[in-house]
């Protein structure tokens, strides 16, 4: 006998996944591998993301649109710092590069180098996906209540 639950508090969720920018291009997505499983509020997923989920079941194939104070936050210029040359080490800054740094509280931050001039290196601390609307389409696969440990 199977029952028709819904997404909601306490369920475990399998679901595929595709997110795409506004053009289109796919930035994650479970298509081509296994399907994604998770607890509905355990923190896997940005509320945004989670939120227009809350309802559905299994067999659901939606699309939301998710504005960027849903998903990854606005950006924000006051993320953008100027480091030194020195800081990196043996690393050679290049605009596009990508590395995390440690801050005070040792929370890694991945960062992108936007410029380097001379000594200055300027690093984007900003999600790369700060101010982009997002598409997220699901197929929701199964819904069964979460089973606690």
């Amino acid at each position: 006998m199977s029952h028709d639950y819904l997404i909601d508090e306490g369920m475990e969720i399998t679901l595929h996944f595709t997110l795409k920018l506004e053009d289109d291009t796919v930035v994650d997505s479970t298509k081509d591998k296994d399907p994604a499983t998770f607890e509905f509020g355990d923190g896997n997923l940005p509320a945004g993301f989670e939120h227009p989920l809350k309802g559905l079941a299994a067999g659901a194939h939606e699309h939301f649109s998710i504005p960027p104070e849903q998903g990854f936050g606005q950006h924000n210029e006051q993320n953008i710092q100027i480091l030194k040359r020195e800081d990196f080490g043996d690393e050679t800054p290049e605009p596009g590069l990508m590395l995390s740094f440690a801050d005070k509280a040792g929370t890694e931050l991945p960062g992108v180098v936007k410029e380097v001039d001379g000594d200055r290196v300027e690093v984007d601390f900003n999600h790369p996906l700060a101010g982009r609307t997002l598409t997220f389409e699901v197929e929701v696969i199964s819904v069964t209540p979460a089973v606690t440990h």
